[in-house]
């Protein structure tokens, strides 16, 4: 421990100890404890204490009759636990002090154990201390086993859930020992602790009280989940009989737990070769409801090594629900082979009409199960792609009350399920994903049918709208033409001609959510087929560009944001409709370049400014008509406004920019990373006087040295790495008469000075070339890249400081001694 520490350690101490004191707040204690036990790791705990005496007098206050918050009190718990897990160090403790903080005479008798802080600090004690064999001799003796089994059905659920997991550890840590080089050692043989807890564990099972049973589960869960030693079989084969017991009851006690119960001894690697395990899981996939046999049939699936009649059986109960749509709306639930026999049961169809909530409830289960799914090597194959199409069609089509119902059973579903939000963001989610594969024409068609009825439809919400528009790029970028081909296929180019009207809309709308999500999709459909012949023709001859130009005065700052992007796509492509165009002649162009600059300069939120800066370097870096133009005069203009931003992002995204700039300028060679500090020596080449003359021209030194001193780190940490490119790219070739202390060397100098002091000061001005190197070449850009990647409050957050800060809340040191952040 560092001397100074140690020095205000007794103070901190009788802080805590002492009732009238005000207490510090639950992080100083936290931070604390992360600190003792960081010590306490890197060293001797019982020597820790036996330096700072302390330290043991702060934990025997508590087992004084005062009243000391709940706070200190599980503060000292825990610190106990830390100190305890050494075994030396629990021996140093064991006499007077651990019976009187974790035994029948500690705390679990006070008044303060009422409040769950206490008992969840008593639980983490215990749990840092059970790491040694002498800690075990401790639990079952002093009686906190029995204290732990009542804390499973705690009123607080951090506690409760404590108590399983420190159950857990402890049947774990007993049989650590013993058991693991004797994989035959029977339970009767097990160390008194695992025959404590597994006879806990039997009797909770035999319970008819469903939490108790619950709490059983969740127990053996976690033991069988972080445990694979061969005596967990053991453990296994004893109460598997009372588990499978449990099916036999109805209703079903604590089916969610039963799952993850039976999902992590299947993927036990010495429990999943049990032949009677899987029987067990195809039992109680026979036994649970549709809705509490989707987890499971998700989880069987997902194994790697299960009997091929268990996954057909868990594939079927996951298609049940959409083979009841598919049959409600008079279609085949599928080919011979894929869905043949699965029709929908009995208590399926029930459980879907039995309310809106189930309905809804059972289908978006069931559609986000087979999304996940869908992409897994180890899905059922063959796939049914073809019917998983037309659940999900089908499903959109009650929806939105477009379906055909051939029975009682589809009229009451297209009750339930019209204009069901939840449903169709579940099943629009899943259309989108099913788009990785293909499917016969026939559907495919239904499926941009039935996308373009939700985006047409004026009842569609705006979050129904945007899983719309994405599930529409998904499919359209998934058509058989894909990007680069010299055109789009008939069905493509016919759809959207039917869609661009639907979008014109959209961009049209009061909700600005939708007008948002229609650009995000104009963006990314412009990415991908802005070269396209049939795509440019039937966007320029709609009205979608001057709408998506309207919008860049938005009043909403995130549709803004979303047409500069749209707007910056479309010039790239060469598909800004000007005034000039040929779709529409005579009148006078605009200029989208003003337009952004204006943006940039005004707009007084700083998403747009963003996404001007964003548009703006993938200009520069593409070598956009508008930029080269006059390339200096554009950059210039950039990084002026981006100086004077006060959004961080902006700044940084400037610097971005410039860092382009400057790559193009120098003639940066080959591939070498901009970031990287020493390029090879081979590639550097000594740059033009002209080049540097064009850096100067621009004012990018000065938008860097500010930049180097901003105070928002990210800033900061960029300048510097480009000053560091451009210095390897520069200094090593600049002769030694360039490196005096002329008078504008100094000046730039003093700047730099008042610049890291936080005073602005005026512009530096016109800079020569040479001036910027010798000042490169005087600055310790490796030391400040150093300080600037340390936390910025690596300081503040030392152990010394911490220890300061405590004290002087209470008024132990003086004002001018405490840390202040």
């Amino acid at each position: 421990m560092d001397p100074e520490c140690s020095r205000l350690l007794p103070a901190l101490c009788s802080v805590l100890a002492d009732p009238r004191q005000p207490v510090a707040d639950d992080t100083c204690l936290e931070k604390l404890l992360d600190w003792f036990k960081t010590i306490s790791e890197a060293g001797s705990s019982l020597l820790l204490l036996q330096e700072n005496p302390c330290l043991v007098e702060l934990l025997f206050q508590v087992l004084r009759p005062q009243d000391l918050s709940a706070r200190v009190l599980s503060f000292s718990l825990r610190l106990a636990g830390i100190f305890a897990a050494q075994e030396d160090c629990f021996q140093y403790l064991e006499g007077e002090l651990l019976p009187g903080l974790f035994g029948e005479a500690g705390p679990v008798g006070q008044a303060a154990w009422t409040a769950p802080t206490v008992r969840s600090g008593w639980i983490q004690g215990l749990r840092s201390l059970a790491q040694h064999p002498s800690a075990l001799h401790f639990l079952a003796d002093c009686g906190a086993l029995d204290t732990v089994f009542s804390l499973q059905g705690d009123s607080s659920l951090f506690v409760a859930s404590a108590a399983g997991q420190l159950l857990a550890h402890i049947l774990g840590l007993s049989m650590r020992g013993p058991a693991e080089g004797l994989p035959s050692l029977q339970a009767p043989d097990w160390p008194a602790c695992a025959q404590k807890i597994v006879g806990h564990l039997e009797e909770s099972l035999r319970s008819t009280a469903p939490p108790q049973v619950t709490q059983a589960l969740n127990v053996l869960t976690t033991t069988f989940g972080h445990c694979h030693s061969p005596w967990t079989r053991v453990l296994w084969e004893r109460l598997s009989p009372l588990v499978a017991c449990l099916l036999e009851e109805d209703p079903l006690p604590a089916a969610h737990s039963l799952v993850d119960l039976l999902l992590s001894v299947a993927r036990s690697p010495v429990l999943s070769s049990d032949c009677g395990l899987w029987e067990t899981l195809a039992q109680t996939l026979r036994h649970l409801s549709p809705t509490q046999a989707g987890p499971l049939a998700l989880g069987i699936l997902k194994l790697q090594d299960c009997p091929q009649a268990l996954r057909a059986q868990a594939f079927g109960v996951l298609l049940q629900p959409l083979a009841c749509v598919l049959k409600a709306a008079d279609q085949a639930p599928g080919p011979p082979g894929l869905l043949e026999g699965i029709t929908g049961d009995s208590v399926t169809v029930d459980t879907l009409l039995s309310s809106k909530s189930a309905c809804a409830g059972l289908l978006c289960r069931t559609l986000a199960h087979l999304e996940l799914l869908q992409p897994l090597p180890q899905r059922p194959s063959p796939w049914p792609q073809a019917p998983l199409l037309g659940a999900a069609v089908t499903i959109l089509q009650f929806c939105n009350g477009s379906a055909a119902p051939a029975s009682n059973v589809g009229g009451r579903l297209c009750a339930l399920l019209a204009g069901c939000v939840r449903v169709q963001r579940a099943a629009l989610d899943f259309l989108g994903t099913l788009s990785q594969e293909t499917g016969p024409q026939e559907l495919v068609t239904q499926v941009f049918s039935v996308l373009l009825e939700h985006l047409r439809s004026p009842d569609s919400s705006a979050t129904v709208l945007k899983k719309a528009f994405q599930a529409t790029l998904r499919w359209l970028l998934s058509s058989p033409k894909t990007p680069g081909c010299c055109d789009l296929d008939p069905h493509t180019q016919l759809f959207l001609r039917e869609l661009l009207p639907v979008l014109q809309k959209r961009l049209c709308s009061p909700c600005w959510e939708v007008r948002d999500s229609g650009l995000e999709f104009l963006t990314q459909v412009t990415r991908h087929w802005g070269g396209q012949a049939g795509f440019r023709h039937v966007l320029l001859t709609s009205e979608v560009p001057e709408l998506a130009e309207q919008l860049l005065r938005d009043p909403e700052s995130y549709v803004r944001a979303s047409a500069v992007t749209a707007m910056g796509q479309l010039s790239s492509q060469g598909l800004h409709a000007t005034t000039a165009s040929p779709e529409h002649p005579g009148g006078q162009q605009k200029s989208l370049l003003v337009e952004l600059l204006r943006i940039l300069s005004e707009d007084s939120e700083g998403f747009p400014r963003r996404a001007v800066m964003q548009v703006f370097t993938q200009w520069l870096r593409d070598g956009h008509a508008d930029v080269t133009e006059d390339t200096e005069r554009f950059v210039a203009r950039v990084l002026q406004a981006a100086s004077r931003d006060l959004d961080w992002e902006v700044r940084a995204q400037g610097l971005e920019l410039a860092l382009v700039f400057l790559a193009q300028t120098l003639g940066q060679p080959g591939s070498h990373c901009p970031y990287a500090v020493a390029p090879p020596q081979a590639t550097l080449h000594s740059p033009p006087a002209q080049a540097l003359q064009a850096l100067c021209r621009v004012r990018l030194f000065e938008f860097a040295f500010r930049a180097l001193f901003d105070c928002d780190r990210p800033v900061a940490q960029k300048s510097c790495d480009l000053l560091l490119f451009l210095r390897a790219r520069t200094v090593p070739h600049s002769g030694p008469q360039e490196a005096g202390g002329s008078p504008d060397v100094v000046s730039v100098e003093a700047a730099l000075q008042r610049w890291r002091a936080g005073e602005q000061g005026p512009p530096l001005g016109d800079l020569e070339p040479e001036t910027v190197l010798a000042v490169l070449r005087s600055m310790d850009l490796e030391g400040l890249r150093g300080a600037l990647a340390e936390s910025s409050d690596h300081v503040e957050e030392s152990p010394q400081s911490l220890l300061q800060d405590v004290l002087a809340a209470v008024g132990v040191l003086g004002e001018n001694q405490a840390d202040c952040y």
